[in-house]
């Protein structure tokens, strides 16, 4: 398997930074982001979550936001941008940039509640 771009996120790096965005505003440690994860069932070493965070600050996914030990971290890119562009990676990669075909895989995988029908409704009224 090929080597993520520095751009995209692993699956543990996009672990460890639904931690940061869940804390909002507030700086974490790395020792901080690892209890969270614990508490959430996923048990990582301090030394992985410490080396995610270190990556995820090169990758420029998180910004150090102190100068002394223990430093603490805050997410540089909103949970809304990432999101946009890993979508949007997967309708380029996945479907060849076809938005249909990803909606129409959507839908026929898992049948939509109502609460999701009428939001589906909504912002297709929206974007008309």
């Amino acid at each position: 398997m090929a080597r993520p771009k520095a751009s995209d996120l692993t699956e543990r790096e996009l672990e460890v930074m639904h931690v940061f965005w869940e804390a909002s505003e507030a700086p974490l440690t790395a020792a901080d982001a690892q209890q969270r994860l614990a508490k959430a069932g996923r048990e990582l070493a301090y030394t992985t979550v410490a080396t995610l965070v270190r990556i995820l600050v090169e990758k420029e996914f998180l910004l150090q936001t102190n100068e002394q030990r223990p430093f603490a971290y805050k997410p540089a890119r909103s949970f809304e941008d990432v999101s946009r562009s890993i979508v949007g990676n997967l309708v380029d990669r996945v479907f060849q940039g076809s938005r249909e075909q990803l909606l129409l895989r959507l839908v026929e995988t898992k049948r939509l509640s109502a609460r999701e029908r009428a939001l589906l409704e909504e912002v297709l009224k929206e974007k008309k």
